[in-house]
């Protein structure tokens, strides 16, 4: 009775019961809730506080799913969105069944929380009731489920205390880019959920490894449904981090992509105070100096819209901007000393990593700082890190085989995506840690050493 009485004491008592629970490997949460009704709802926190949803055709309609997301969701935090590119999120074109010609499918969002008999017979989901049906008989159940922008509504609305939004959408063929498929369709959904519900902790979006075109998917000021009030939602956000598929450069239509990222950007201009940007793939341009590029200046007459060729890009200043990092990158050194000047009331660190000079030097782009601090102190604090690889003797390995080993690990470059603010400068790509050899080998290797080991 006694060790009775003292865990319970120590189970009613928040501090250390948090600290305990903190300590629980979250693999292992499901099977400790098991326990009892009170471990379960200690728990609960810890286990769904972040959560990750694969979208498929029952996420959002399922009954028995969205009961569970109104018993949890309240304790969601970070939610990541994950939607892979697949063939099954591939649309073929619309086909009459009659002549089999290609119809046009002009989409607009059917935005309505309630759905009662009489409601569906006189408002056709995607306009016409002809329509509908061709769509209904030629499209997958998935494509449904990505336009059912009220199911998108209600499972957002159950997580009130979001704070972390993350969206991921990998594996898009080079050969869909210019085409839109189901995942555009569940990216528009998801936008018009987050615009329409309570969020008022919403602070942090990541987009990992996402398609070029989500960027006028997920832009309030642009993007389909669309309304005056809806950048209000995205005006919350101060953490925004973004991984994009790079597109290899050539002029039009392949710089459309960087008009929409530079549009999308300016959404969070008077927002943000800590930005992350990075390239995936190839290196491409600098999203924070777009309206300086030549490319996007263009005003060749053969466009599409010659009439908006002499609009230049307005430049990007985020207001409040404390953190920025950039990676992957090509720019030039007037662009990074433009960009240090023009926000140097406010910000406080920047990072450019894997960041190449088209034109330059490094000491042109950083001039300004002398300019602020009115001294050259600045470069004694520059940090430049990179990492040194323990190398045991190669025992039994010829020289030649060892300095091939040496070369592949230097000229290998991770791909992984870093959201965090590193250091103000660094010097190369991170790379794994390389451990090589095995005990018996350590063991080898420490007898022959010049120091006595026993």
């Amino acid at each position: 009775m006694a060790s009775a009485a003292a865990f319970l004491r120590f189970w009613l008592t928040d501090r250390p019961r948090d600290t305990f629970l903190s300590y629980i490997p979250r693999e292992e949460l499901p099977t400790f809730r098991l326990a009892c009704h009170d471990f379960g709802v200690r728990a609960a926190p810890l286990l769904f506080n972040e959560t990750t949803v694969t979208f498929r055709p029952s996420t959002f309609t399922k009954p028995a799913r969205m009961a569970a997301l109104d018993r949890i969701g309240h304790h969601i935090q970070v939610l990541t969105f994950s939607m892979p590119h697949t063939p099954e999120t591939f649309l073929p074109p619309l086909l009459d069944p009659v002549t089999g010609e290609e119809l046009t499918f002009i989409y607009e969002p059917y935005i309505q929380s309630t759905r009662n008999p009489a409601t569906r017979l006189s408002n056709p989901i995607y306009g016409s009731w002809e329509l509908t049906d061709l769509l209904v008989k030629q499209y997958s159940p998935l494509f449904h489920a990505a336009a059912n922008v009220p199911s998108f509504i209600r499972a957002l609305k159950a997580t009130p205390t979001l704070k972390h939004l993350k969206i991921s959408c990998p594996n898009q063929e080079a050969g869909q880019r210019y085409r839109r498929s189901i995942v555009d369709y569940a990216l528009i959904s998801l936008r018009i959920a987050v615009e329409r519900s309570s969020l008022p902790l919403l602070d942090s979006l990541t987009l990992v490894s996402i398609h070029a075109g989500a960027a006028l998917y997920l832009n309030p000021t642009m993007g389909f449904g669309a309304r005056p009030y809806s950048i209000k939602k995205w005006k919350q956000i101060k953490n925004l981090a973004i991984c994009m598929d790079s597109i290899p450069f050539s002029p039009y239509p392949a710089s459309d992509h960087l008009k929409l990222l530079h549009s999308y950007l300016h959404v969070f201009a008077s927002s943000v105070r800590n930005f992350v940007f990075r390239w995936h793939g190839s290196d491409g341009l600098s999203p924070l100096s777009l309206d300086k590029e030549l490319c996007l200046q263009d005003r060749s007459p053969g466009l599409a819209c010659p009439r908006r060729c002499h609009i230049a890009l307005r430049p990007l200043k985020f207001e409040k901007l404390r953190n920025m990092e950039v990676e992957n990158i090509v720019v030039d050194a007037s662009q990074v000393s433009s960009f240090i000047t023009a926000h140097r009331h406010t910000i406080r660190e920047f990072n450019f990593e894997d960041t190449h000079l088209r034109s330059g030097t490094w000491d042109q782009a950083l001039a300004p700082l002398t300019r602020i601090s009115g001294s050259e102190k600045w470069k004694e604090k520059a940090e430049e890190v990179m990492d040194v690889p323990l190398l045991l003797s190669p025992v039994g390995l010829e020289e030649n085989k060892a300095n091939d080993l040496v070369v592949d690990y230097f000229n290998c470059k991770p791909l992984a995506f870093r959201p965090s603010i590193g250091a103000w400068q660094r010097a190369g790509a991170r790379s794994r840690e390389l451990f090589w050899g095995t005990p018996e080998h350590m063991k080898r290797f420490l007898r022959t050493s010049i120091f006595s080991w026993r």
